[in-house]
């Protein structure tokens, strides 16, 4: 514990000193600012980024790099949560709870939110990151192909938790997500596959033509349709930050995620879209109002932002103590270091401890930027609203077009891109969940290639699932928990009987006198009403004066018999 307090004490010391804190500062803004643009994202602007980092020192070189990467997280969510355009594949599960938010004039809090969660979920990473390191790396180190497959397999099962519309449509979406990620050269074999004579097919579709082109021109043609964002601008924007019903709500949300988050993360393969998957279908189910998420659940979108800030924080736990990136953004940062001549592994701690220490302690204060930076400029972000509808359509489309072209400078991802809008309306139009389509693209390559190892390692046995600790654990969790769940949704459903019989009891019981009232008055004859009235209207000592009444109701009186 004292080496580590000693550690973490000098990386303080490398992220102070005034160039780090300049980098650090410049990191986070450029981050947030590329997050704003659909496709860029933090792969890209690294890889630009590379040949200026000869001239810094490793330090700061890392510190800046780390900032654009763990920004950008933040900033891929301004867009997904005002115009529903997500900025990288992690970003797609915010649009499900963040742009009902925008809809329903909640775009301040909604953000505010997300910063807050980020920050915090974030946070919790970097501290376990710091005391957890030894006993995570060995951990995971220990992951491998069958655990990643019953892993990635868990987030795909989500996909039925996660729609917010029919499950078996949501299940028809992963299936046609999965489909279009098998287009392009098998990675085993070499054979193309659903490439129909293509040679640009056979590098397969990339998930930012399908992201872009299923939630970005997809919106713009379901909107256009009905008035490109009818209203958005003269909708309520809400308060700036969350009131204290929201922090009340997504408290849990956020400490459950950001130790999912935490986990997720570490593992090479991982990242920020199963985290958020995970942790997104998780809350769903500790929610007490799972019917609102994918419809504006404040705690579903704390959910998905903390979960992805903490595993963009604890995925540098792999890449500094074992010298495994576990994403792209880290495979660049980790060419940054070897430019550097700085080999990342288990020695980086004793003999660069600078720039071991130095990252560390720079994200912690790389997130209080991030909040003081993003906290205040809520309101500049959600006052892209206001901009009239036919200004912001071409823009979006641009910005769109632009970002997919800048992946791979192909005019074919455009297109495919194009074609993905077209079919995200069609879906939609039939009232399909889009969420499910492009996890099931994500997750797909993700369940192929860890099979196959799982099937090479096993010499095609199956096995092996039940062998090793991690998948056998996975499994009897998943069982456990479905079986729970199972258990849950249907004593909520029989309670909801129980309390719509009880209602319709009472409801019955409530009507009854005045049913019975009425079907009394309905069998009762006019003209015994009209003689109750009369005899009411004459009251206790009036007699009835008629000689031919009288005579007929006493006779005897009146006609005694002769004698």
């Amino acid at each position: 514990m004292n080496e580590i307090l000693e550690g973490l004490g000098h990386g303080f010391s490398v992220a102070f000193q005034p160039e780090n804190l300049l980098f650090v500062f410049i990191g986070v803004t450029v981050g947030t600012l590329i997050g704003l643009i659909p496709g860029l994202g933090p792969v890209a602007t690294i890889a630009l980024l590379l040949p200026l980092t000869f001239s810094l020192e490793p330090a700061s070189a890392i510190v800046m790099l780390a900032g654009i990467y763990y920004g950008s997280m933040y900033g891929g969510r301004i867009p997904a949560i005002l115009l529903r355009l997500p900025g990288d594949a992690s970003a797609v599960v915010t649009t499900f709870d963040g742009y009902p938010l925008t809809q329903q004039g909640k775009a301040g809090p909604a953000l505010g939110i997300t910063a807050i969660g980020s920050f915090l979920g974030g946070t919790v990473a970097i501290l376990g990151l710091t005391f957890l390191a030894p006993s995570m790396a060995s951990f995971a180190g220990q992951i491998s192909a069958p655990d990643m497959f019953i892993l990635a397999a868990l987030g795909l099962l989500m996909v039925t938790f996660i729609g917010s519309g029919s499950k078996p449509k949501a299940l028809a979406a992963a299936a046609m997500g999965i489909l279009a990620a098998i287009v392009g050269l098998d990675p085993a074999t070499g054979t193309e596959r659903l490439t129909f004579g293509n040679f640009e097919m056979t590098a397969g579709i990339h998930v930012v033509a399908v992201a872009v082109g299923l939630f970005g021109i997809g919106e713009i043609m379901h909107n256009a349709q009905e008035g490109f964002y009818k209203g958005a601008g003269k909708k309520p924007l809400g308060r700036i930050l969350p009131s204290k019903a929201d922090w009340l709500l997504t408290r849990m949300a956020i400490l459950r995620s950001s130790i999912i988050g935490f986990f997720i993360g570490i593992i090479p393969g991982g990242g920020g879209t199963i985290s958020s998957v995970i942790a997104y279908g998780a809350e769903r189910r500790f929610s007490k109002q799972p019917q609102k998420f994918g419809k504006g659940a404040m705690d579903g979108l704390a959910a998905t932002e903390t979960a992805d800030n903490a595993s963009s924080n604890s995925a540098f736990l792999p890449l500094l103590t074992l010298g495994v990136p576990p994403n792209p953004v880290l495979a660049l940062i980790f060419g940054a270091l070897l430019l550097q001549n700085i080999t990342p592994g288990p020695a980086l701690v004793q003999e660069h401890p600078d720039v071991f220490w130095g990252v560390i302690a720079s994200m912690y204060v790389g997130n209080i930027i991030l909040l003081i930076l993003n906290l205040p400029l809520i309101g500049v972000f959600v006052r892209l609203l206001k901009i009239p509808g036919n200004i912001m359509a071409p823009i979006i489309l641009i910005v769109a077009i632009a970002g997919v072209y800048s992946v791979r400078n192909s005019m074919f991802d455009v297109l495919t891109c194009i074609l993905f809008g077209i079919a995200g309306y069609v879906l939609r139009t039939f009232n399909f969940d889009l969420g499910p389509f492009v996890l099931g693209f994500i997750l797909g390559p993700i369940l192929e290639e860890n099979f196959r190892q799982t099937m090479v390692m096993s010499n095609g046995s199956f096995g092996i699932f039940f062998e090793r600790p991690v998948p056998l654990t996975i499994m009897i969790l998943v069982v456990l928990v479905t079986i729970w769940f199972a258990y849950d949704s249907r004593r909520r459903k029989n309670k909801t009987r129980v309390t719509m019989d009880q209602f319709a009891e009472a409801e019955r019981v409530a009507e009854g006198p005045q049913q019975d009232l009425a079907a009394s008055l309905a069998n009762v004859d006019t003209g015994e009403i009209s003689s109750a009235g009369s005899a009411t209207a004459g009251g206790p000592g009036h007699q009835d004066t008629d000689p031919a009444t009288s005579a007929g109701e006493h006779g005897e009186e009146s006609n005694p018999p002769n004698r």
